[in-house]
């Protein structure tokens, strides 16, 4: 499941995305727009910026914007960045990995290679998912 923290990220990346070279949004303003805590959202927007998604503009007119164009921006990368692995096993997850304690031998593993399939199915469709993707989904949705 995500976590509530990887969700706001979402929330707040999409509330950029849709304003994408317009300069830089305050934390207020995105906040209040999405429903996120605003002390909860500067963390997050921090580990943004630490991650190279976002930059940020201090004093008047300040805020946070996008450096990256909405469409170079997935899901899978934020998934990772505030959740961890995408996978349901450690010996299946792509910067994670960890040797489950109960294999005998990875390369006959049926269940491993289950979970390989389902995370690899995952990650592309993940990794599918940009912020442009989404918002074009937003639009077509609400048409």
């Amino acid at each position: 499941m995500l976590s509530k923290k990887a969700k706001y990220a979402i929330n707040a990346l999409v509330y950029l995305g849709k304003r994408y070279e317009q300069g830089p949004i305050l934390i207020s303003q995105v906040a209040e727009a999405q429903n996120i805590p605003q002390k909860f959202l500067e963390s997050i927007l921090l580990d943004l910026k630490n991650a190279g998604v976002l930059n940020s503009k201090k004093g008047k007119g300040g805020g946070y914007y996008l450096i990256r164009h909405p469409q170079e921006v997935n899901m899978a990368e934020v998934m990772r960045l505030f959740d961890g692995a995408i996978a349901f096993l450690p010996c299946v997850t792509y910067k994670y990995y960890e040797r489950c304690e109960e294999c005998k031998d990875e390369a006959t593993c049926g269940i491993r290679d289950v979970f390989k399939e389902v995370r690899d199915a995952t990650v592309e469709i993940l990794k599918a998912a940009t912020l442009d993707e989404i918002i074009q989904r937003e639009e077509r949705l609400a048409q």
